[in-house]
């Protein structure tokens, strides 16, 4: 993609929607049932039950939040330990790297890495097994949903330690995540990446924005808003 060289700046920042932005699908699901399959078959019994968890969510009896924690619970555990759930999140990662993401998204990263822009991945996906995903891709810093580890570090609970990482959520991190790295907005060239309107305001702070294979509605607002618009599906 052609860009316009950045002015100076203290910082150059890319921000990065991960599921079907860098990705061809959606990984949370596919996560679940990997773990399922590789740990406890018998937890594939429980399908019936996601699907009225996912019917529930439909009809707007259950926020996203929730409906994440009990499909969690249905297909991996109340609780569990990370050790254990680490090598099925390696294993998946890799899954997802050799076949799931858009080669074109590899390419941009790359070109944004050498143009000497910080990397950061910001997605509603759960840190168990996203870190593993951005390791692989060289990100050098990771916004994911949070789980519960009241007992320690290795004991997680099926449940979310604060919001789900989407939309004006996700917004609030990355701001903390500004703060907390001492990067002033005037002092940052950024670049933000997605492929849904839920990112509109990551997509607005940015200085280049650009709609990544966008949804109907990303596809409508983005001429609107002056966002570039690219389908990472062809090369």
């Amino acid at each position: 993609m052609d860009r316009p060289a950045a002015p100076d700046y203290a910082h150059r920042i890319a921000m990065y929607d991960m599921d079907r932005t860098i990705t061809r699908a959606g990984t949370y699901s596919g996560f679940l049932m990997h773990v399922a399959r590789r740990r406890q078959p018998w937890r594939l019994l429980l399908l019936p039950l996601v699907a009225l968890a996912g019917l529930a969510y439909a009809l707007r009896l259950i926020d996203r939040s929730r409906l994440k924690a009990i499909n969690l619970r249905l297909l991996v555990g109340k609780s569990f330990r990370r050790s254990e759930i680490a090598p099925l999140a390696e294993s998946y990662a890799d899954k997802v790297v050799a076949r799931g993401l858009h080669p074109a998204a590899l390419d941009q990263i790359a070109a944004d890495r050498a143009a000497g822009y910080r990397l950061l991945l910001a997605t509603a996906s759960f840190h168990l097994y996203v870190d593993a995903i951005a390791r692989r891709l060289g990100i050098d810093d990771v916004l994911a949903t949070r789980l519960d580890e009241p007992d320690g570090a290795d004991h997680v609970h099926a449940r979310l330690a604060g919001d789900n990482c989407y939309g004006e959520a996700k917004f609030a991190r990355i701001g903390e995540w500004l703060a907390d790295n001492a990067i002033m907005r005037e002092a940052a060239h950024i670049r933000a990446y997605s492929d849904h309107v839920s990112d509109r305001p990551m997509l607005h702070f940015a200085d280049q924005a650009v709609a990544t294979t966008p949804s109907r509605r990303l596809k409508k607002l983005a001429p609107t808003m002056g966002w570039q618009v690219v389908d990472w599906r062809r090369k």
